[in-house]
């Protein structure tokens, strides 16, 4: 059986001579007080592109174009002790976007430079992939948590 499909955009600027990352605390849910980047669940019939225009939107007010993102890899969840969480994630990274960052019902914005990403704040694959990402790599692996629903116990990286 498929996984659900889910989506994540990391937002880049540079500022002040320093490049930038939008995170935010998550505020309920799957990750409720991890930083996260905007994102979340296609809707019937969504792709993983207008699911995250979508979401950047609803979790920071920002409007991005479909055509400014860049799909950066997939990556693959596994919860054995919560099935209900396991989940294929879709990662973008945008540059380009309208508007300036709001609270919403999901997440505070806050802009951290990438050298200091709080990594020890944030889901426990973080720091195996988003340095990365956001230096301009791509992603494709599996991750599969413990029964503390937190700690990576198995990686596995995908050859597409």
């Amino acid at each position: 059986m498929p996984l659900p499909q889910v989506c994540v955009c990391y937002l880049l600027r540079e500022h002040g001579g320093r490049l930038e990352v939008l995170l935010g605390r998550k505020k309920h849910g799957l990750g409720m007080g991890y930083f996260v980047a905007p994102g979340g669940k296609l809707e019937p019939g969504e792709s993983a592109t207008d699911a995250a225009v979508r979401e950047v939107f609803e979790e920071s007010g920002l409007v991005v174009a479909p055509e400014d993102l860049e799909s950066r890899g997939i990556l693959s969840y596994l919860f054995p002790h919560r099935e209900s969480w396991s989940q294929e994630s879709n990662v973008f990274v945008c540059r380009s976007w309208t508007g300036e960052p709001v609270p919403s019902d999901e997440l505070d914005p806050v802009w951290f430079d990438v050298r200091e990403i709080p990594l020890d704040e944030m889901w426990d694959d973080a720091s195996r992939w988003l340095p990365d990402v956001l230096a301009g790599g791509t992603v494709r692996r599996t991750f599969v948590f413990g029964a503390d629903l937190a700690t990576v116990v198995e990686e596995h990286s995908t050859v597409t």
